[in-house]
């Protein structure tokens, strides 16, 4: 062989190759350490080593923050309050119905035909289908148990 395919077969041997499958590339990052450079074969950091610490904040741990992005969601403090009345509860039940009804994008005319137009040709197409085979397991019977 010349030297430069020795030099390749080299270099081929010192950068790991891409893997294949999900399974491989799974089995390269658990091999991995956490800088994100392959571990050495024979240096003792395998997937065992590289398995991250669980994260930090949860509600179990005693340390736990009691501020921040790590911290658990405070419980709310609900105070048993007077119910308001039925009046006042409707209204407040269309207002909001009012406010998601305006955040609704609506189609155009030409959008609303076209869609109609589908949905009708879905529904001939459907029911011409359904009569069909209807059509041909009526012949079947007829043709197995006589008429």
């Amino acid at each position: 062989m010349s030297e430069d395919g020795e030099k390749d077969k080299e270099r081929a041997a010192e950068r790991p190759s891409r893997p294949d499958t999900a399974a491989a590339r799974r089995a390269r990052r658990a091999s991995a350490d956490r800088t994100g450079t392959p571990a050495k074969a024979g240096s003792g950091k395998g997937a065992e080593s590289s398995k991250r610490p669980a994260p930090k904040g949860r509600a179990s741990d005693k340390g736990a923050k009691t501020e921040g992005k790590g911290a658990p969601t405070p419980k709310r403090n609900r105070q048993e309050t007077k119910k308001s009345s039925l009046f006042s509860r409707i209204g407040r039940f269309i207002r909001e119905v009012w406010g998601e009804l305006r955040k609704v994008i609506w189609p155009t005319r030409k959008q609303m035909v076209t869609y109609t137009t589908v949905v009708l040709a879905f529904l001939v197409f459907m029911v011409a289908l359904v009569a069909g085979l209807d059509f041909v397991f009526l012949e079947g019977v007829d043709v197995v148990f006589g008429d």
